[in-house]
């Protein structure tokens, strides 16, 4: 956890969010959701946020100008159904322990919901983690969309279009986090435990 000093002066920042690119391997988990015939997205969301729930510092947050600490982070995803349209919805999911069970209820979730925006499902919550995927672009760096809200304390977190390399399929991935609450060494501690739950499912 940040000292009282380190969230003070972060807040003072006009942007005190930042973000970090890197290529993380999924060569054995890409094995992994073809044998087991699940959804390569839907269990991605799972895991990032299952790993963002063990990091500790990705679990604060600014709230009226306190600092709360939530047991349990939710999946808040983006989702495109291109035989539609070409626009996205904003899909809230609850989080569970298993990720075949997530992987089949988000995907029933954002095949029924008709609204673009739900807006109730996440309306006063911060207990969430904003994702999205673009899967059309192997990219090395990112930006966001966002409120200029020193209080945003919501990570964000990306992925793009995975690609060969030297017998790997790497997946760019990105993490926005807020620096009141989240240093270099809290994200590279994410994209380690990261790794080792995906090399190892």
């Amino acid at each position: 956890m940040e000292t009282k000093e380190h969230i003070n002066f972060f807040r003072r920042m006009d942007y005190p969010q930042y973000n970090i690119c890197a290529n993380i391997d999924v060569t054995n988990f890409l094995t992994f959701v073809k044998a087991k015939k699940i959804s390569f997205n839907y269990t991605m969301i799972y895991a990032s946020t299952h790993i963002a729930n063990e990091v500790i510092n990705f679990r604060y947050r600014i709230r009226e100008n306190q600092v709360i600490l939530h047991d349990k982070l939710h999946p808040s995803f983006t989702y495109i159904n291109a035989d539609e349209d070409d626009l996205f919805k904003f899909i809230t999911a609850e989080m569970n322990d298993n990720i075949f069970t997530f992987a089949e209820y988000a995907e029933e979730k954002a095949k029924n919901q008709s609204e673009y925006f739900n807006l109730k499902d996440v309306a006063g919550r911060d207990d969430l983690i904003y994702i999205t995927c673009i899967p059309w672009v192997s990219f090395t760096h990112l930006s966001h969309t966002i409120s200029l809200n020193k209080n945003d304390s919501v990570p964000r977190i990306s992925w793009g279009k995975y690609f060969s390399d030297n017998n790997k399929v790497l997946l760019p991935f990105s993490v926005q986090v807020h620096h009141a609450f989240v240093d270099g060494i809290h994200v590279g501690i994410y994209f380690s435990k990261l790794q080792n739950y995906l090399d190892t499912l």
